[in-house]
């Protein structure tokens, strides 16, 4: 019996009716009516456990409230999340939104840097290099002060206002205002965000001189991560060279969110739409709560606070690694090539658009799909298809869950070389190439679909991880 056959016949006992046709899974639950569609090939896993999360959000809905769930569909790089499943997007009416949708990693992105340098000119200063990155990114060897007048900016005006407002102290000392100003935009989906310093952690505001908030500038631990990659395939020259890259070029890949913002505002956010559930109604099984009206106008405002806070640490890096470029090289040439975000709620085509570990895919618009650090990267360039909510994968996709890896043996690897920096030993195990899907069945059935076309492939070189 193959594998779909017997996902089918388990999920039928569960009420779902679930076919598949060229690459595509449809699932229908009788019992609520939900429905949802997965784009994955035949040979990548899929656990169950994923395909009830995606219904329940399917299903969620407001008693007395005609907001609803419009669709609900579902990248290859899909598998369980703690509520949510990754690879996700759920689109709901423009007066309702899910907050644990997204939950607390608020903002998790990607953003790629080009040096400028051919990996010839970095080898004999590799070693320094990697020395000089893991004490800014691990070992907590940054000065990034801020002022109170700068995070206001940054929530009630948006990113242009922070870095104007940045105090000419510490790494900002040194960083290039006119080129970090320029960059803004190459950051997709800015002008979309919204927020207000009401909804933000009140220590920002604490009336010193200089804040350092613990989390800026800071990778973050699970998945996350900054990878020195190389281009080591050029797949669609016109955007290759309008995006910059080239055959060769070092390149330098950063993931990471909103850190302790995004968790205290999507904590508080969960926590509000469930209280929020009317006192006569009984909770929904799935324990999945929505908010409508001005309460989900204000979670906007607050998550935009949280996406905003995001955008600054991935700056805060940039200005980080450009450091340690210019302490080992002497210079620094690199430029932002994109920044594209994806956790977060977008509101597009008149709907609210929630993507968990999803990523915007919108036509003529650059993507980052990274696979595993033992495998391929890809840039790619967005198709915009309307049936999969203008989305792409944010990756390969978990495999094997981080517990179940802590059994394995990290160096028991058939793929690229891979080189991970760390402090935490277990970060080996737990994120190790095999815990991940490989990433060319994800990329290949994506591009059959129509959702995207790959521009370049990146090479892992080596990876720096919390």
């Amino acid at each position: 019996m193959s594998s779909f056959l017997r996902l089918q016949k388990r999920l039928s006992r569960l009420g779902i009716h679930t076919t598949y046709d060229h690459a595509v899974y449809r699932f229908h639950r009788a019992s609520d009516g939900a429905h949802a569609q997965l784009l994955l090939p035949e040979a990548l896993p899929l656990e169950e456990k994923a395909v009830l999360q995606l219904l329940d959000f399917a299903a969620v809905h407001l008693p007395e409230h005609p907001g609803k769930v419009l669709s609900a569909r579902a990248t290859p790089d899909f598998h369980p999340g703690s509520i949510a499943p990754v690879g996700s997007i759920v689109a709901t009416s423009a007066d309702m939104v899910i907050p644990a949708a997204i939950g607390t990693d608020i903002n998790c992105g990607m953003r790629l840097i080009a040096t400028g340098l051919q990996m010839k000119q970095l080898l004999p200063h590799v070693a320094s290099l990697k020395q000089v990155l893991k004490a800014l990114l691990l070992e907590d060897q940054r000065d990034l002060p801020v002022t109170p007048q700068a995070m206001w900016a940054l929530f009630d005006q948006g990113l242009d206002a922070w870095l104007a407002a940045l105090p000419a102290a510490g790494l900002w000392q040194h960083a290039d205002r006119a080129r970090m100003q320029a960059e803004l935009a190459h950051i997709l989906d800015a002008d979309k965000i919204q927020a207000d310093s009401r909804y933000a952690p009140e220590a920002f505001f604490e009336q010193r001189a200089i804040l350092r908030p613990a989390s800026l500038g800071t990778v973050g631990s699970g998945n996350h991560f900054v990878e020195i990659q190389v281009v080591d395939e050029i797949l669609q020259r016109h955007w290759a060279y309008a995006s910059g890259l080239k055959l060769g070029e070092v390149v330098i890949m950063v993931h990471t969110g909103s850190r302790d913002v995004g968790f205290y505002v999507g904590q508080r956010w969960q926590d509000k739409a469930k209280a929020a559930w009317p006192a006569t109604e009984k909770y929904p099984t799935s324990g999945l709560f929505a908010l409508a009206g001005s309460s989900a106008a204000e979670y906007l405002l607050a998550m935009g606070g949280a996406a905003r806070y995001a955008w600054a640490n991935r700056i805060s890096i940039t200005e980080l690694v450009r450091a340690g470029l210019r302490q080992v090289l002497g210079s620094d040439h690199s430029r932002v090539v994109v920044d594209v975000s994806h956790n977060v709620v977008l509101q597009e085509q008149g709907m609210n658009i929630h993507r968990k570990g999803a990523t915007p895919a919108h036509a003529g618009k650059l993507a980052l799909i990274p696979g595993s650090m033992g495998d391929y990267s890809f840039v790619v360039a967005g198709l915009g298809h309307p049936d999969w909510l203008w989305s792409c994968s944010h990756g390969a996709g978990r495999s094997v869950r981080r517990q179940a890896m802590r059994q394995h043996n990290a160096s028991e690897h058939n793929g690229l070389p891979f080189e991970c920096i760390t402090l935490k030993p277990e970060r080996l195990r737990e994120e190790a190439p095999q815990a991940y899907k490989a990433v060319k069945p994800v990329i290949a059935a994506q591009q059959a679909a129509g959702l995207l076309e790959p521009v370049a492939r990146l090479k892992p070189w080596f990876t720096f991880k919390a």
